[in-house]
């Protein structure tokens, strides 16, 4: 089950468990839209997957114990900012090939 981690791993920003600009990759490395797109170029700095928008766990029981309510969002805030320089030279080789590919 999803972790639904509250923050973007690089600015820290709050990711609540409803929100549609949350981005994770396969190992559910969590960050927001704007960092995907403007800071990582949709490589994961932490394996080097891309990322797909984050699945958004049901407000409300239509089944029974599966909600947000009876399966609650994760709440560690994993904050480590990406070194862009850093960053940049790990991804260059990898950037160009589709995250399915990778």
């Amino acid at each position: 089950m999803l972790q639904l981690r509250p923050v973007c791993e690089n600015c820290a920003c709050d990711l609540p468990p409803d929100s549609i600009e949350a981005r994770i990759c396969s190992f559910e490395c969590t960050f927001c839209r704007a960092c995907v797109e403007g800071v990582l170029g949709n490589v994961c700095p932490n394996c080097g997957g891309g990322f797909q928008p984050r699945p958004v766990r049901p407000l409300h029981e239509y089944r029974p114990g599966v909600s947000l309510a009876s399966r609650p969002a994760g709440s560690e805030r994993k904050h480590k900012p990406v070194d862009g320089e850093a960053h940049r030279a790990f991804a260059a080789p990898i950037v160009n090939i589709a995250p399915h590919r990778r």
